[in-house]
């Protein structure tokens, strides 16, 4: 997002749709009797300063708009509608103390391992390594020769592997901010 300073686009809601925008919410549409109770109010408070919450042990991301209390979520009516009102059931599940639903934006375990050999495959190939033995460092395996290379099971995932470190060099690490919503963009 080029029109963001380099500091504010890790934690601004138009960078990261799991960020909570909190503003004032408008006066025809508050109820006194059903406003939060002063200890959430506290915590909110808190927020305002660390712009993260960590709520039942989950961390969530909050961005402040003019609020003087009381206080409304934003959510815009894009494309991300459906990261943003997740992400902020989280922080009213959260704020409330009850449990938190799963963050449904995280990256598995098993993801993770793939871009980490993604890059760890792309720095062999911008090195000049070739891909039988890039294979052979990713997947700790003996020196493949070249005439099993043809037909070995770790071609195709090695190839696969390169493309992906490529992809992701040339800017397709913008995506994982979308994880796993990037293909409704």
């Amino acid at each position: 997002m080029p029109d963001l300073p380099a500091t504010a686009a890790q934690w601004t809601a138009k960078a990261l749709p799991r960020v909570v925008t909190i503003t004032d919410a408008p006066d025809e549409l508050v109820n006194p009797e059903l406003g939060l109770p002063p200890r959430l109010l506290s915590a909110l408070a808190r927020a305002a300063a660390a712009r993260a919450l960590t709520l039942a042990g989950t961390p969530v991301r909050v961005e402040f708009l003019h609020t003087d209390g009381p206080y409304a979520v934003l959510l815009p009516l894009d494309r991300l509608f459906e990261i943003r009102v997740a992400t902020a059931l989280r922080l009213w599940h959260g704020l409330g103390g009850r449990r938190t639903p799963p963050d449904a934006g995280a990256l598995t375990q098993e993801r993770r391992k793939r871009f980490i050999l993604a890059l760890r495959a792309l720095d062999a190939r911008l090195l000049g390594t070739t891909y039988p033995d890039i294979a052979a460092g990713l997947f700790e395996t003996a020196p493949i020769t070249k005439r099993d290379w043809i037909s070995h099971e770790l071609r195709d995932q090695t190839g696969r592997l390169v493309r992906l470190g490529f992809k992701m060099m040339k800017g397709g690490y913008r995506q994982l901010v979308l994880y796993p919503y990037r293909r409704r963009i």
